[in-house]
């Protein structure tokens, strides 16, 4: 087993992907990590639609007004879908779900990024989520949350800088306002 804290520092959003198309064992290590992601009361109450198609990728990419022109490049998306009839944490399901893929991904070596459906439009003013929902299908008791999009790293990144951590936004026992900071004079 590899090292976790090193892994989330590592994991940086990837908008850049290489052409190279992933292996099968990589698609299914992604999706399974997925599968095996905890969720409220074990419903599961999240589905994905998995795009490798170049054709739709192009049409995902146009799913937002900013964020998801990415989409083209990578090699592979996953949407993730959420029922609400399942339950009623399916976002939060859907959102723990996204980051295991994420993770996993980066453990093979892969990008990932992220890219916000759920309470988005397009460039025309179009609910993103509906978009998306024509496009592929999907029955209107499932909500669109997100696309993961995924592939060999374009562009490398430099891990997170420890230096940027808000230690100022953990609170310790209960909730501490911020001090107020003195004014100078000068």
């Amino acid at each position: 087993m590899g090292n976790f804290a090193a892994l989330i520092k590592r994991r940086r959003s990837t908008r850049k992907f290489t052409s190279q198309l992933l292996k099968p064992e990589q698609v299914e290590l992604i999706l399974k990590a997925a599968l095996m992601a905890p969720s409220s009361k074990g419903k599961n109450s999240w589905q994905f639609v998995v795009v490798e198609d170049k054709e739709m990728l192009l049409k995902l990419s146009h799913s937002k007004t900013h964020g998801s022109a990415f989409l083209e490049g990578c090699a592979l998306a996953v949407v993730v879908l959420g029922s609400v009839m399942e339950s009623d944490v399916w976002v939060e399901d859907a959102a723990v779900a996204s980051i295991y893929m994420q993770l996993q991904a980066e453990d093979l070596g892969l990008g990932s990024c992220w890219c916000q459906i759920r309470n988005r439009q397009t460039e025309d003013g179009t609910d993103a989520s509906q978009y998306v929902r024509e496009l592929l299908d999907i029955p209107y008791q499932l909500e669109v949350v997100s696309i993961i999009g995924f592939g060999y790293k374009g562009q490398e990144r430099k891990p997170f800088d420890e230096s940027r951590l808000q230690w100022e936004k953990i609170h310790l026992g209960k909730y501490h306002l911020p001090e107020p900071k003195e004014e100078t004079t000068e």
